[in-house]
């Protein structure tokens, strides 16, 4: 396993043809963010990916109060809660297991940290979808037998199994 980055390291980017760069990580290298830093009141962080190029791009600003700007408004109470965010993350889905059980073990490594840890993005949650969906290479089922209320006849399959349990 590497040392953590001290500090980020640029996106490798490749061109693959359909108009937008991507960043490789390999089993080498993998890019990684600045260590992310709670901003001062009153100022913001912004992350900006495009298809120009940016590939999670740090900038920084300040909340100007009472601003008259004609094109654009936003009123920020800070004291009024609608919902508590308990984390952030993705779904590990049969072709997202595939393509990541493909790599080398580093590239795993590399891909995995770039994903949960803190010189990454820091998911701290995943989605694991029950049965086969729209990214699996065939159609199952954990329970084929009809009336089978009591699931006498429930079974894992091979891709729970091998790639997300």
């Amino acid at each position: 396993r590497s040392p953590p980055a001290a500090g980020g390291r640029p996106c490798n980017a490749k061109d693959f043809g359909h108009g937008s760069l991507v960043c490789a990580c390999s089993a080498t290298y993998c890019d990684t963010l600045d260590p992310v830093v709670l901003p001062a009141p009153g100022t913001y962080v912004k992350y900006e990916s495009s298809k120009a190029g940016k590939r999670l791009e740090r900038s920084e600003g300040s909340f100007q109060h009472n601003a008259k700007t004609p094109d654009f408004h936003l009123t920020l109470d800070t004291a009024q809660r609608y919902q508590k965010v308990k984390g952030f993350g993705g779904s590990v889905t049969d072709s997202a297991a595939i393509n990541i059980q493909s790599l080398s073990k580093d590239a795993q490594n590399h891909l995995l940290r770039s994903y949960f840890s803190e010189e990454g993005i820091e998911y701290n949650l995943v989605r694991v979808p029950m049965a086969s969906t729209d990214f699996s290479v065939r159609l199952y089922t954990y329970a084929d037998a009809e009336g089978d209320f009591e699931l006498k006849h429930f079974n894992l399959t091979e891709e729970d199994t091998r790639m997300k349990v």
